[in-house]
């Protein structure tokens, strides 16, 4: 069964898809086993296998995606991981219409000299990239999910501190279970012990 999916990505991001010489449209067509056709006026990627079982065109568009939302195509490999996932978030949803109130969000979530984004993506473990109306996620399941709450939280108003210590808090809380498992611990005596950390 064959494979073919277009991924529309901003066209000055067409350039990254490429990469230099080629390099990273050949890198993609060689490890997922996919053809990729470039329209670079329209900024259309055209994503080809000849079976989508013993290739991984799904990947492909994944990466794609991930480069066209502003990510290095570097961090966007991380995509081939199993278990990576990639959010996108529509900042339009908070924002409305209005230019101003879409600047003043992009600004919380960044933060003064990229500090709010550097400390999410240092909680979490995540990649994060701010690119025009979307911000996009990059890493784990569960560690996705906390970055795109952190995101969501900055763009409803609250406070960057707040949204911090509730990072913190579910950091500490997975290293305690990392901890506990390695440890041989039942999770009822996990819950146990984290509760006590709590209070």
């Amino acid at each position: 069964m064959s494979f073919e999916q277009v991924v529309r990505i901003p066209v000055e991001r067409v350039g990254a898809v490429i990469g230099k010489e080629g390099g990273t449209k050949r890198f993609l067509e060689d490890e997922m086993g996919v053809n990729l056709s470039v329209d670079s006026k329209e900024g259309l990627v055209t994503v080809k296998a000849d079976s989508a079982l013993k290739t991984d065109p799904f990947s492909a568009t994944r990466v794609i995606e991930a480069i066209g939302r502003g990510f290095s195509p570097q961090k966007a490999r991380r995509l081939l991981d199993e278990g990576v996932a990639l959010e996108v978030i529509d900042l339009r949803g908070y924002a409305g219409r209005s230019v101003n109130s879409l600047e003043r969000i992009r600004g919380r979530i960044i933060g003064e000299k990229g500090k709010s984004r550097r400390v999410i993506e240092e909680l979490t473990g995540c990649h994060l990239s701010v690119y025009g109306r979307t911000v996009a996620i990059i890493g784990g399941a569960g560690e996705v999910e906390l970055a795109s709450e952190a995101v969501k939280a900055l763009a409803t108003g609250s406070q960057h501190k707040s949204v911090y210590n509730t990072l913190q808090k579910a950091r500490t809380k997975r290293k305690m279970e990392k901890m506990f498992l390695w440890e041989g611990t039942s999770f009822e005596t996990i819950e146990e012990k984290l509760r006590k950390l709590e209070h």
